[in-house]
């Protein structure tokens, strides 16, 4: 039997609302499907299954808040046999834990009106005819305001985490961009409207590469040691439009171009704001990228998110004075910043990085090349 735990979907978050099931008892769930929808203090997230197998039990039902690692529900594994016990003849079939939380609870399950395989009772429904009154559906009886307070105590709890353990060390970098917007002026030219580029995707791209000579940027430190990471998932903050914000991620950023991490970073802005995020874009960011520069301002220095071990952002494009070939020129320029963890690295290789960065941003032409591959 397998077990289908409520998974962490990010360091701020100790417990969800699961809000609706997509799977019923005796469906076969392939790996990556998504299986239920489970409301956090920040969005509403699609939760995917990573394991193969026949649904047996939903021991959770929509309403219920429960705490991270939860068991929401259980698996036959391919060719495991049913674990419903067989009714005897004339009585309803009863699950095994369903019988045995019912002798606990006092109830008859004879009388209860079975939601798994061919009508059988199931713990679940045990426990919703234990309970005195129905569920309060918190997810959906949550005002904006309610919504938005639980996301501003999720933000701090994970950010003052982050300024309690994380050693942070500070780096910034001016970088000239003339060669990159060049190289996106022309590349736009022959795209459709709808399809341009967006100097951001230039910028993951970059960070991304720049990531695979020092990798000791990109990982999770966890458990007194640091987890280097095999690939570059970049979490990308996204503003909503309510208020908040969160950092799902655009996965192997590295291997793709351009154009594809400008469809995917699209795709991912809209669905954030629409709140149709999936589990493992919220769980598996191995380095968040900000960009504050539509905002105006000229440097962003960030706050690590725990268990990461670097942030990058970036600023506004702006032109300032630059001297080159000995002869002052106004240039575009942007501040790109890291705050990173020095148990994991320190400000020399932090420099490196930005260097690395900087000359990323002025081969633009390099960074239309997949580059797949594992990391340095």
């Amino acid at each position: 039997m397998i077990d289908f735990v409520l998974p962490s979907l990010g360091a701020d978050m100790d417990e969800g609302t699961l809000v609706a099931w997509h799977v019923q008892p005796g469906d076969h769930v392939q790996r990556g499907q998504v299986v239920a929808v489970v409301d956090t203090s920040k969005a509403a997230v699609d939760v995917e299954i990573w394991q193969e197998g026949v649904v047996s039990e939903l021991l959770v039902q929509p309403g219920q808040k429960v705490p991270v690692g939860t068991v929401l529900a259980t698996l036959r594994a391919p060719g495991e046999s049913p674990a419903a016990a067989e009714a005897p003849a004339g009585r309803r079939a009863v699950s095994p834990s369903a019988r045995r939380r019912a002798r606990e609870l006092g109830i008859d399950p004879e009388r209860l009106q079975g939601s798994g395989v061919q009508g059988s009772v199931t713990l679940a429904d045990v426990e919703a005819a234990a309970r005195p009154a129905p569920a309060t559906d918190a997810g959906t009886s949550a005002t904006a305001a309610d919504r938005l307070q639980e996301m501003r105590k999720a933000i701090a709890a994970a950010m003052g985490r982050s300024k309690r353990e994380i050693p942070h060390y500070y780096l910034s970098e001016t970088i000239p961009m003339a060669r990159a917007l060049a190289w996106l002026q022309q590349r736009n030219a022959e795209l459709p409207v709808a399809e341009r580029l967006l100097p951001a995707v230039l910028l993951l791209k970059a960070v991304a590469l720049a990531l695979r000579r020092t990798p000791e940027l990109n990982g999770f430190y966890r458990e007194g040691r640091f987890e280097p990471a095999a690939a570059v998932h970049a979490g990308v903050a996204i503003s909503l439009r309510g208020g908040g914000l969160v950092a799902p991620a655009l996965h192997d950023v590295g291997d793709q171009t351009p154009a594809e991490l400008m469809r995917a970073l699209s795709d991912l802005v809209r669905r954030a704001r629409a709140g149709s995020l999936r589990s493992s874009e919220m769980s598996d960011p191995t380095v968040t990228v900000t960009n504050l520069g539509d905002q105006g301002v000229d440097a962003v220095f960030g706050v690590i998110y725990p268990p990461q071990v670097a942030l990058v952002g970036f600023g506004r494009l702006t032109e300032r004075p630059w001297v080159q070939d000995g002869a002052v020129q106004a240039v575009p320029v942007v501040c790109a910043t890291l705050a990173a963890d020095h148990r994991a690295s320190d400000g020399h290789r932090g420099a490196l990085f930005l260097a690395e960065l900087r000359e990323w941003l002025q081969q633009p032409q390099a960074l239309e090349t997949p580059h797949v591959g594992p990391l340095a």
